[in-house]
């Protein structure tokens, strides 16, 4: 099966919505995977942990070479782990088409941006909740997108911290002080009564969990969401 290209669906101006496939069920995988497919997401978000940066262990390349095989859905490779560059060139072979790496776990992140993107996916750097937007202001124009954890990374389904609105608007300025255009993404306890105001804030992409996995109706869960984002989609 041939990849697809991540670059096609990272517009600022364009809401998405990107299940988190940590909290579906992985007994039957391709069938969730399928129900938000049918619903019309274009992004999926991938949550790895390796048990060091975060306390959490979830999957590593097999798993996502695995869904890499079931679903031509753009793939958001969120690595939570320890000296991210070690495994790089394995989840960009497993199939990833988006790979983010934390800013804490990055000893020289510009040259891991720098490395993501030579390997020829899209590369995002993450910032957990308590560490400032203004780290992040040299190696901006690195970065295709963005992503601001609004919980602190480690586990699925912790409560939304309201000052990730906040930080939104911050990362939102800092692009535009330098004239760049790119997707602010937003991990961790997001629903319904939060993705109206992280849109309002800068965010684009919003990734979802339980409140996707964790409804009957896949479809319906992805709809309200994005009402409440504002009705695009």
């Amino acid at each position: 099966m041939t990849k697809p290209r991540a670059l096609h669906i990272l517009r600022p101006m364009k809401t998405l919505i990107a299940p988190s496939l940590l909290s579906s069920d992985f007994s039957c995988l391709a069938s969730e995977i399928s129900q938000v497919e049918a619903a019309g997401v274009s992004l999926l978000h991938l949550d790895v942990m390796d048990g060091r940066f975060v306390p959490n262990i979830t999957f590593g390349p097999p798993l996502v070479k695995a869904v890499r095989g079931c679903t031509r859905l753009t793939l958001d490779a969120h690595l939570m782990v320890a000296d991210p560059d070690r495994y790089l060139e394995a989840f960009v072979q497993a199939g990833a088409d988006m790979i983010s790496v934390h800013q804490e776990a990055c000893t020289h992140l510009d040259r891991t941006l720098r490395r993501i993107r030579e390997l020829g996916v899209q590369a995002g750097a993450v910032l957990n909740p308590a560490t400032p937007v203004a780290t992040l202001e040299h190696v901006l124009e690195l970065c295709d997108f963005v992503l601001l954890m609004s919980v602190n990374p480690g586990f699925g389904g912790q409560r939304f911290i309201p000052q990730a609105t906040v930080k939104v608007g911050q990362l939102a300025a800092a692009l535009g002080r330098q004239g760049l255009k790119i997707p602010i993404e937003v991990d961790g306890g997001v629903d319904a009564t939060n993705a109206g105001q992280l849109v309002a804030a800068g965010a684009s992409i919003l990734v979802a969990g339980n409140s996707v996995f964790g409804r009957p109706d896949r479809g319906a869960a992805i709809a309200a969401l994005l009402a409440a984002a504002g009705g695009q989609s």
